[in-house]
């Protein structure tokens, strides 16, 4: 059967030039499904991106503020001491790279998007900038961004991820932001969407929703893609420069999936490079002990976007599924979907199958990296460690040479007091 013409311009131009389409769908994720009165204000953030993105006064004022406030562009980093371990290193041919969006400032890769999103919201006239968090690094750095612009800044977070991530808690405190305990349901990301989604329904005309990762209605998933597409940029550029030609493989975290789309966006294009988003396997494969959405989920609408959501049958036989419950020893990856681009890439082939990392693997990567070569991971980094790891191990055992390039998305400052607790 013929390829519908659509679809055959898509394929014909780079890839993110015609991926989302114009009503925010990749491929049959995505979309937008709001009441009407919130939908006309993700209308008018969209038509504002739209106008102000590639004007010279947004991009200089962006520019700037990376250069001189984030500490940008952060370093590639052969991972000299870890390669070696497995057996590998630059004689064996087998090699790990590190994106160091760690050293970022704030710790992470979050404040790519919170301080263009931010910024669009000074553009628009906003007042205050709401949001959820799970591991605190959204929170930390939307608070961080809305103290540098002046906004108010209101973060929602689950009583559970408060008591393992106090040290962001304290962070987000102390620059300025008001702080919401989520205390219904697992008390997780999950339900922090939900309370900061409620809480900016109540004054969406002076408040704007910065969501932390490429998930929710268009046109969220674009945005923050596109903010986070300077960690590819970057990365892409470093590795031909430093390194020479392309990594075989890029691999990242996927929770939402926001430090994966950042880093993957530029390679998408390169065919000969393989994509890995590396899911939370948790304690078991049972429903429950992961959140391993792309692996075991199936197709849904949740937060007012289509994608890949782990389900559960609901408590009335005739009532629809509802979104399972999950579980990471990292707060920021414990959600019931992932992005709608994440989704589309994975049904398409273009992101390999069954990439994951459990929580007991996620440990040792843990230790490994920070004893090996003196960085202390975020935990939710710590998992596509693990994978590298594993990738690494096997080229060693074929005789392959292998080079891979890992988004290190952030630091491990928010999780040591948890670690070593349990």
């Amino acid at each position: 059967m013929a390829t519908p013409l659509g679809e055959q311009q898509q394929q014909q131009q780079p890839y993110l030039a015609s991926h989302p389409d114009e009503n925010g769908y990749f491929g049959r994720f995505g979309g937008s499904f709001l009441p009407p009165d919130l939908q006309q204000q993700m209308d008018e953030i969209k038509n504002q991106y739209l106008k102000i993105r590639d004007t010279p006064e947004f991009l200089n004022e962006l520019n700037e503020i990376r250069k001189n406030y984030q500490g940008r562009p952060t370093p590639l980093q052969y991972a000299k001491r870890l390669s070696e371990s497995l057996g590998g290193g630059k004689s064996q041919g087998v090699e790990i790279y590190l994106k160091r969006e760690d050293l970022n400032h704030t710790g992470a890769h979050k404040l790519n998007h919170c301080m263009a999103e931010v910024l669009l919201a000074k553009h628009l006239g906003k007042r205050k900038v709401i949001a959820e968090t799970g591991a605190g690094q959204h929170g930390v750095a939307l608070a961080t961004a809305a103290a540098f612009f002046g906004l108010e800044c209101e973060i929602h977070m689950g009583e559970v991820d408060m008591a393992k991530e106090r040290p962001n808690v304290t962070r987000m405190r102390i620059l300025g932001c008001k702080v919401v305990a989520v205390t219904h349901g697992l008390k997780t990301l999950k339900e922090a969407v939900d309370s900061a989604f409620e809480a900016y329904m109540k004054d969406p005309v002076t408040a704007m929703y910065c969501i932390g990762s490429v998930v929710g209605p268009h046109p969220f998933p674009m945005m923050v893609r596109n903010f986070q597409q300077v960690v590819g940029e970057e990365a892409k550029a470093q590795f031909e420069e430093d390194v020479g030609g392309l990594p075989d493989h890029v691999i990242a975290c996927c929770g939402g999936g926001s430090n994966a789309m950042g880093i993957f966006s530029t390679f998408i294009d390169e065919k000969s490079v393989k994509l890995h988003a590396v899911e939370p396997l948790g304690r078991s494969s049972a429903l429950g002990d992961h959140a391993a959405s792309l692996g075991s989920g199936s197709e849904g609408v949740m937060h007012g976007f289509n994608s890949i959501m782990l389900k559960a049958p609901s408590t009335d036989p005739s009532e629809a599924p509802v979104p399972a419950a999950v579980h990471s020893i990292a707060s920021g990856l414990d959600y019931p979907s992932v992005g709608p681009e994440q989704a589309y890439l994975s049904s398409i082939g273009r992101t390999e199958k069954g990439c994951g990392a459990t929580d007991d693997e996620t440990i040792k990567a843990f230790f490994d990296l920070s004893r090996l070569e003196g960085i202390i991971p975020a935990l939710e980094s710590a998992h596509a460690i693990a994978w590298a790891i594993k990738i690494a191990k096997e080229a060693v055992e074929k005789g392959e040479k292998t080079r891979i390039l890992v988004n290190l998305s952030g630091r491990g400052d928010k999780d040591i007091d948890y670690v070593i607790e349990h």
